[in-house]
């Protein structure tokens, strides 16, 4: 079983940024996929942004390209989130999810964090 843990989100003026962080801790296993989930208020969870370690490719949904950029540190087994440019929109719990296939699908995250909030403030 693989632990993720969370942290950095908080509250914060729309405009300003935020740093995400997720450390992946348990049975010894480098997960392919390390994704970022988010549910804000009144949405079912939805994909935001995924880093594949054997492609290098990243993934993003569109509301968040150019604004949020995702990165990992394979050596740690962390992924971070860096949110820019936050909007009131971007309010929510943010999850992170580990898959050990190339995914952006939820079904295929095996595992998650228990999320942090995010709140943009306007």
């Amino acid at each position: 079983q693989v632990q993720l843990v969370e942290s950095g989100g908080g509250l914060v003026q729309a405009g300003g940024s935020l740093r995400l962080s997720c450390a992946a801790s348990g049975r010894t296993f480098s997960p392919n996929t390390m994704g970022w989930f988010r549910r804000t208020p009144g949405k079912e969870r939805e994909f935001v942004a995924a880093s594949v370690r054997w492609s290098g490719k990243r993934y993003y949904t569109d509301s968040v390209k150019g604004r949020f950029t995702i990165s990992r540190d394979n050596a740690k087994n962390t992924v971070y989130l860096q949110m820019d440019s936050l909007k009131p929109e971007d309010t929510g719990v943010y999850y992170c999810a580990a898959s050990e296939v190339q995914s952006t699908s939820q079904p295929d995250f095996r595992s998650w964090g228990q999320g942090t909030q995010v709140t943009v403030s306007s």
